[in-house]
């Protein structure tokens, strides 16, 4: 059971992937936005590629728990992505992935250039790997 992970921005898309098994999640792109097409091209294209089961988007809610403008812009991205990939969207809180993402890369001391590159695609990562947590063990007896 592959899923993909999303972390939407306003201007690039981290995304992460499951293992089959849906237990470990791996970074593996940065969709730069360039307009709704191009970037449904670009995940359309990961999706043919690791044939996920469904998609975790992070979802933008406050600390106080309320939607914000973010959450209506997430909103609106993952009904176009669920009309045209056909595959369920699951809205994930995100609150502080981007936060602990850039703190992982500082402790490691990467370069800021270096950071910018790679920091969507690890909060991608940080939401999908929050989001298999929550889910029931899939131990066999």
């Amino acid at each position: 059971m592959r899923i993909i992970g999303l972390d939407y921005g306003e201007k690039r898309i981290g995304v992460a992937v499951s293992d089959e098994m849906g237990m470990i999640a791996q970074p593996v792109a940065v969709v730069v936005r360039q307009n709704r097409q191009k970037d449904l091209e670009s995940i359309t294209a990961l999706v043919k590629k690791y044939c996920p089961e469904k998609i975790v988007i992070g979802y933008p809610v406050r600390l106080d728990g309320a939607e914000g403008i973010q959450c209506q812009k997430v909103n609106r991205f993952a009904a176009i992505l669920a009309s045209h990939l056909q595959l369920p969207i699951i809205r994930w809180d995100e609150t502080f992935s981007t936060k602990e993402a850039e703190e992982i890369l500082m402790r490691s001391h990467m370069k800021r250039e270096k950071r910018k590159e790679v920091v969507d695609k690890l909060a991608a990562s940080i939401i999908l790997h929050d989001y298999l947590k929550s889910l029931p063990s899939r131990q066999t007896g």
